[in-house]
């Protein structure tokens, strides 16, 4: 019997081509490209301006139903669907995003997809890349310093120190630094306050490089940010601390797209990496723009469930970016629809088709949200191998009976050649003019309101509580001007609730919104649910202890 090899050990036994072959592929010349080795690459802004008279392709979304631990493979799919639209003939580019340190030394582990449906070097994305997350760390955190300095030589903008909302970041969990207080150790140092860190992934400045346009975008969008308000409670930008172009320095380089490659030598674009429970957790606009340019289809992701994710990838990604997506896949297993429907994991290996039927609750709801927007669906099983043909059937008799596809998919083990079925489907889907994309909300309506509709209509919650405090705050920011920006929920990503253990398809149960924070830079204001933190913090037994060099110098245990 022949060892079923890992994830990692596919990834180093790849044939990998040289960089400025996979960028001549999409017509992009050597010059344009700025390598990091020979298999990774940064395609120049000039280039990508060049583009801007050039027709897009078709925008394809692959979401998934809520995440388990018995694993969906949403990176995996859209890995494998673009090697499989290549395969019959289409040219076609991913959009992923980057790995965050903090899951992959954590709980996740790593995130560029898996079996024989990866983009490589899979060890050098899933740690630090071309170095985009330390260059936004950097940016953030310069801004944080400056905010210190300028109340420390002074104050001429009557900062009140008790109303500074900016907070430094660093891209790991760590707890302890979720609430802490600055400036301790006397006169030299400064004047003590209460402040905190995010992981950098959750920063407004991940976010506003991920919907920036282009540079002269960015450095507008970085002026733009809220650090914090005076005691005439009018708020304080970063322009009027003269952070915006120092910060844009720093996010030159990490502003251009990275050009990498699938196991089958299929381009790929990995850039930004906006977590979807706490940010609108897509790829960077700049990227998916570019890819558009370049290929006939783009296939890009938006994290976790659509409940989040795709949710926020139609409401906000393509409002602001107008684009305009023509089919999505909705990734789900067996296991998981059978967790949803109450089987514990250690029994998952059992077909279990009543569990099943129950579970695929969850999925119905994800497939009626997504088709709110105007986009038509076809649902990728994303095959197991303990999977029986009952259960595959069961799968496919809902999602027919919610009038739609649900197709077999084998990439994790097959390639591309497993998943040309999927392939062909979304192409029938793109090309025959099904979608009539628009958002779930108008932007004119109050900030609350919006955030009412997406509990209600999204998560079918029957009530969004907040307390007076909140309230106040959003009708401030309407005051303000800010009403018209669409609304980003932070909420658990394992259920349509705030609750992480209420699986399947709740209905009735309550939003509490219990913090709002403008991020007026990026162009939305978030709405924090449940417990939900902005610093994660590390597992009982973290994915770090795994994770070792081996004797021949490869890392082991990162995914």
């Amino acid at each position: 019997m022949t060892a079923v090899k890992s994830d990692i050990e596919i990834a180093r036994a790849a044939a990998k081509k040289p960089i400025a072959e996979i960028g001549a592929r999409l017509g992009i010349p050597p010059e344009a490209l700025a390598p990091y080795g020979n298999d990774k690459a940064k395609v120049g802004a000039e280039f990508i301006a060049s583009l801007s008279g050039r027709k897009d392709g078709r925008l394809i979304l692959v979401t998934a139903i809520n995440p388990t631990p018995a694993g969906e493979g949403k990176t995996t799919t859209t890995v494998g669907l673009g090697d499989g639209l290549n395969r019959i003939g289409k040219k076609a580019v991913i959009c992923i995003r980057e790995p965050s340190l903090g899951p992959c030394f954590g709980v996740k582990g790593g995130a560029a997809g898996g079996g024989y449906a990866q983009v490589v070097p899979m060890e050098d994305i899933n740690l630090h890349f071309t170095g985009d997350f330390h260059a936004i760390t950097a940016a953030n955190n310069l801004l944080s310093a400056l905010v210190d300095n300028h109340i420390y030589w002074g104050n001429a903008e009557n900062i009140d120190v008790r109303r500074i909302t900016w907070r430094r970041v660093m891209d790991m969990n760590d707890r302890a630094l979720r609430q802490a207080v600055v400036s301790l150790g006397g006169v030299a140092n400064g004047f003590p306050r209460e402040s905190g860190f995010d992981i950098t992934v959750a920063s407004e400045v991940m976010a506003i490089l991920c919907l920036a346009a282009d540079l002269e975008d960015l450095e507008r969008r970085l002026g733009g940010i809220v650090v914090g308000y005076r005691f005439d409670r009018t708020p304080v930008f970063a322009r009027d601390l003269k952070a915006h172009q120092a910060m844009t320095v720093l996010l030159k380089d990490a502003m251009q797209p990275n050009l990498v490659q699938t196991l089958e030598n299929n381009p790929a674009f990995v850039h930004g990496g906006p977590f979807a429970n706490i940010a609108h957790g897509c790829n960077s606009v700049i990227a998916t723009k570019t890819a558009l340019k370049l290929g006939d289809y783009v296939v890009t992701e938006a994290g976790f469930g659509a409940d989040l994710g795709a949710e926020k990838f139609f409401d906000i990604k393509c409002r602001k970016a107008g684009l305009k997506p023509d089919a999505a896949v909705i990734v789900a297993t067996v296991r998981a629809l059978k967790m949803n429907g109450g089987v514990r994991k250690e029994d998952l290996g059992h077909e279990n088709v009543e569990a099943l039927s129950r579970g695929c609750s969850n999925l119905g709801r994800h497939i009626a949200n997504v088709r709110r927007f105007g986009v038509p669906v076809v649902v990728a099983i994303n095959h197991f191998t303990s999977d029986t043909e009952a259960e595959i059937a069961a799968v496919k008799d809902y999602v027919a009976r919610h009038g739609a596809d649900a197709i077999l998919c084998r990439h994790w083990a097959e390639g591309s050649a497993g998943i040309e079925e999927l392939a062909h489907k979304v192409v029938e889907l793109a090309e025959g003019g099904q979608a009539r994309f628009q958002p779930l909300y108008p932007e004119h309506l109050p900030l609350l309101e919006k955030i009412e509709i997406i509990a209600s209509k999204i998560y079918h919650a029957g009530e969004v509580t907040t307390d007076k405090g909140v309230r106040d705050q959003l009708k401030a920011w309407e005051e303000q001007g800010y009403g018209d920006l669409p609304i980003c929920i932070a909420k658990t990503q394992y259920s349509f609730s705030t609750d992480p253990n209420l699986r399947g398809a709740p209905e009735g149960h309550v939003v509490h919104v219990r913090e709002v924070r403008l991020s007026a830079g990026a162009g939305f204001v978030v709405a924090i649910t449940g417990e939900i933190m902005t610093m994660p913090g590390l597992p009982r037994v973290p994915s770090a202890e795994r994770i070792f060099l081996n004797d021949e110098g490869y890392v082991e245990g990162l995914f």
